[in-house]
């Protein structure tokens, strides 16, 4: 359907409304006045609204040319940032960047680096997936992202560009309050299986699903994040094993506790990967700051020392 509301007519309208009169709007737009009263002339009879009250000395909107020029400015600002995509989509620069991190982070230092992509000027429009175990492998073999952060474990098949970040401590851990807490170490696995294990359930949909340090025989409460875990297991509602430097704060109020088992210590490489086919300048931007990051027991995700 045909609108008279063309974008150089918003313009016109904005310009006048920035300036105050229709001179200086046509000074502003390089125009004679002239053609800046045709152009609003002609915008209202094709309307069949007035648009500005001409009986005042002030170019002054009408409530419908208020309307207008307010709901026309978010088009004129989308247009702006429509071609300001397509320049960089020229460039190289993604629409679009989907980022999947890995429940077993915190994500703290990942907002560290969105706020410092977005320091830069980067408009890229990032998407946050939240996904766990085999899930995050998941996400990237099916490209529902660009780019995981935090994938535990070995990649399901080659095809993948990886970047390690080192190896999470996970810990077995219980309520202080809850009666395993109070055996002697090490607690025996006999003992655990008594008692509910909470898991957080693994995110894939294609692939198979992953599990850390799950001991059979035990009834389980599946949770959707490792936050959810934390929180479960310092509730009493179940025993299992936890990124230890998820949980310092907890130990440290005494909240949960540390059980040693009669078996082998648990831990997981965590890494970052990526489609080595796609070179968009986003994605070579987070690959080359994650890079310089690795993975401390202590203090989770840092940069690496120079």
């Amino acid at each position: 359907m045909y609108s008279p509301l063309t974008l150089d007519a918003l313009r016109v309208l904005d310009a006048i409304d920035r300036k105050g009169s229709f001179a200086a709007a046509a000074d502003a737009l390089f125009r004679v006045p002239s053609a800046i009263s045709y152009t609003v002339t002609k915008l209202e009879e094709e309307l069949g609204v007035a648009l500005f009250d001409r009986s005042r000395r002030k170019a002054e909107l009408t409530p419908v040319g208020r309307l207008v020029l307010e709901q026309g400015r978010h088009i004129l600002t989308a247009v702006e940032e429509l071609t300001r995509m397509a320049k960089a989509a020229a460039d190289g620069w993604e629409a679009e960047l989907r980022i999947a991190v890995d429940s077993v982070l915190a994500v703290e230092p990942i907002y560290d680096l969105l706020a410092e992509f977005q320091a830069a000027g980067h408009r890229t429009e990032i998407r946050l997936l939240d996904e766990v175990l085999g899930g995050s492998w998941d996400a990237l073999s099916a490209k529902r992202c660009d780019l995981v952060i935090g994938a535990v474990g070995e990649p399901p098949s080659s095809g993948f560009a990886c970047h390690v970040l080192g190896e999470v401590d996970f810990v077995f851990a219980a309520a202080a309050a809850h009666p395993l807490s109070a055996l002697p170490p090490p607690v025996p696995v006999q003992a655990v299986q008594a008692y509910p294990t909470v898991v957080v359930a693994d995110s894939s949909r294609y692939l198979p699903s992953r599990s850390v340090g799950l001991l059979d025989g035990r009834s389980r409460l599946v949770v959707p994040s490792m936050d959810r875990k934390i929180e479960a297991q310092r509730q009493g509602l179940g025993v299992g094993y936890l990124p230890a430097y998820r949980i310092r704060h907890e130990l440290a109020d005494g909240s949960l506790k540390i059980l040693a088992l009669d078996s082998p210590p648990l831990r997981q490489r965590i890494c970052t990967a990526w489609h080595p086919a796609n070179d968009g300048k986003a994605l070579q931007w987070f690959v080359e700051r994650l890079k310089r990051y690795l993975f401390d027991n202590e203090k989770g995700l840092v940069v690496a020392a120079e």
